[in-house]
């Protein structure tokens, strides 16, 4: 039976009743899970002081479990990155581990990319996080089916490509590079720390949520200026989802700064990727060699030999 133990690296779990629901779905999925001892910690706004939460992921590492998956994201992460073991990070990524989550766990994630050499040792897993994806209650949507099949065939090995629609303008583009990325903020605030890849030739995925266009445009102005999104052979765009139109705005949105930001790179800026803050996200191998290939507005991102292919939506 595939192990799975959940464990809480960030933003402090203010009730019990969504892990306690998580625990109960994936364990009807079929894996054999485990509640780390710190999950419910609670110090501040974080799920125990630091030395809980390093202790945590030092632990986790250690039993190696077949998947570590975060139970929420929030902020905490940050604070523990220069004192993460990143060896025994990678050491049991290497016996086996899948490390799974998004938001916070993106400083986790993209730091184990810059401190291990050996590639193959650092590819984790941008996907749901326990509470928010599986400890979603019914009355609120329940588990989204487009998230779970991703997830489980993700963990099984039988997961090898996510599909999806993006705009008009792409078709016949087809790049081959490491797939790296994940929240928007979190990448950022790596920059100039030695805990930022310096992935060149990369596919770089992003999503965020509550951050107004305008904020996501200086924070995507300031990865060009930083020479990031030239150095890439595409860039991906999940959900920007939370944010809240400003009387301002005048016709500003998303469209306006992805149609900017297009004028000032060459690299090709694709939408459309169903990831981040929202209930319906894919599952994807961060650190893996992938291929992005669009056909028409059909966009398929492949590691391995694509059989199983997830479309979300037309």
């Amino acid at each position: 039976m595939t192990t799975l133990t959940l464990f809480t690296p960030a933003g402090v779990l203010a009730k019990a009743a969504p892990l306690r629901l998580a625990a109960k779905r994936l364990t009807a999925l079929g894996f054999d899970v485990l509640t780390d001892a710190s999950t419910l910690a609670k110090h501040q706004r974080f799920a125990g002081d630091d030395d809980t939460r390093l202790a945590t992921l030092h632990r986790v590492a250690g039993q190696a479990p077949d998947i570590a998956l975060a139970t929420r994201g929030g902020y905490g992460l940050t604070r523990l990155l220069d004192r993460v073991d990143w060896a025994l990070i990678a050491k049991s990524v290497e016996r086996g581990t899948h490390w799974v989550g998004q938001s916070d766990m993106t400083a986790l994630q993209l730091g184990l990319l810059a401190h291990t050499k050996d590639a193959a040792r650092a590819i984790t897993w941008a996907g749901p996080l326990a509470c928010d994806d599986f400890g979603r209650p019914d009355d609120a949507g329940g588990v989204d089916d487009v998230t779970q099949g991703c997830f489980v065939e993700a963990m099984t090995g039988a997961l090898e490509a996510v599909g999806f629609r993006t705009e008009a303008g792409f078709d016949a583009l087809s790049v081959r590079g490491q797939l790296w990325g994940g929240n928007l903020c979190m990448l950022n605030s790596l920059l100039g720390t030695m805990h930022m890849p310096r992935v060149k030739g990369g596919v770089l995925f992003l999503e965020d949520v509550n951050e107004h266009p305008y904020r996501v445009e200086r924070h995507l102005l300031q990865l060009h200026q930083a020479g990031v999104l030239d150095a890439q052979k595409a860039v991906v765009l999940g959900a920007f989802s939370g944010w809240k139109p400003s009387p301002l705005d005048r016709g500003y949105s998303l469209k306006t700064v992805v149609a900017h930001l297009r004028t000032l790179t060459r690299t090709p800026i694709l939408t459309g990727l169903p990831f981040g803050h929202v209930p319906t996200k894919v599952t994807l191998p961060v650190g893996a060699k992938v291929r992005l290939v669009v056909q028409g507005r059909d966009v398929l991102i492949g590691w391995e030999h694509a059989h199983h292919v997830h479309h979300t939506h037309d």
